[in-house]
């Protein structure tokens, strides 16, 4: 079960400087299973990059011993499929990118502890956000 000691929510801010956006309610994610990246003194693993897995990620994942497909219960993991946005530890997506497989990431949903172990121009390298006007991205 999640801890039930969360931070507080308004105090959150993410990698651009904001307030902490939302990651994903299906599945709910994050350490605390609120939906959003939010860190906390509980939060060891630093469950900071919202990120949206793809089969290479996955699959990464699984072959450095992070298995993330198969469902767990006993800690709220539903198992994630392509296309699930989810809560992943910044260390875990660093070597992933590293190793030329990163999923692609979620800019304002991430936590701006990221930013202790990944360069913004990373994450910004691997966004996938939509700016609040699109009318530039055509």
């Amino acid at each position: 079960m999640a801890p039930t000691e969360r931070p507080d929510p308004a105090a959150q801010r993410n990698v651009l400087d904001e307030p902490l956006e939302p990651c994903s309610a299906d599945p709910l994610t994050g350490y605390y299973r609120d939906g959003s990246c939010a860190c906390g003194p509980r939060d060891p693993g630093v469950h900071a990059v919202c990120a949206v897995m793809t089969e290479e990620f996955l699959a990464h994942q699984a072959g450095v011993g992070n298995d993330l497909t198969t469902p767990r219960p006993e800690w709220q993991f539903p198992g994630l499929r392509p296309g699930d946005r989810w809560c992943v530890v910044a260390g875990r997506w660093w070597q992933s990118y590293r190793a030329g497989v990163a999923a692609p990431v979620v800019l304002a949903s991430t936590h701006h502890r990221a930013l202790e172990l990944i360069p913004i121009e990373v994450l910004t390298e691997q966004s996938v956000d939509v700016p609040p006007d699109p009318s530039g991205l055509l």
